[in-house]
C-alpha cells in the first residue's frame, strides 16, 4: 500500500502525481491566456494583464511546473532509452550527459523565465 504520494524521493508514484500535478497547472494557465486572447487584447492590456502579482505567481507556478514536468519526461527518456544494454558502453555515458546537459538547460530557462516575468 502507498502510504506517502507526495515524498520527494525518487519514486514512481510521486514522479506520477508531479506529473499530473504539473499537467493540470499547465493547462489552467494555457486555458487563462487562451481565454484572454479570444476576446481580442492589445499590448496595453496584456502587460496590465501581467503587472498583476496574482498572474506573476500564477505564471512563476507554470514556469516551475513546466521545468519539473520537463525533468520528470526527460528522466523518464534517458533511463529508458540511453542505457548500457542499448547503446553498449557508451550508453551510461551518454545518459549521464544527457541528464546534465537537460538539467541545465532547465535551470537556464527558469532563471531567464524569471527575470522576464520578475524584471
Amino acid at each position: 500500500m502507498v502510504k506517502a504520494v507526495t515524498s520527494f524521493g525518487r519514486s514512481g508514484v510521486s514522479d506520477w502525481l508531479v506529473q499530473r500535478v504539473s499537467g493540470v497547472i499547465l493547462l489552467a494557465w494555457f486555458v487563462c491566456i487562451g481565454a484572454s486572447l479570444l476576446g481580442g487584447m492589445d499590448y496595453a492590456q496584456w502587460s496590465a494583464m501581467f503587472d498583476t502579482t496574482a498572474m506573476k505567481v500564477f505564471t512563476l507556478l507554470a514556469i516551475l511546473s513546466l521545468a519539473a514536468h520537463a525533468w520528470i519526461g526527460m528522466w523518464a527518456v534517458g533511463t529508458d532509452y540511453l542505457t548500457e544494454r542499448m547503446l553498449g558502453n557508451l550508453g551510461n555515458a551518454l545518459r549521464l550527459a544527457f541528464q546534465i546537459g537537460c538539467s541545465l538547460l532547465i535551470i537556464v530557462y527558469v532563471i531567464w523565465g524569471i527575470q522576464i516575468l520578475w524584471g
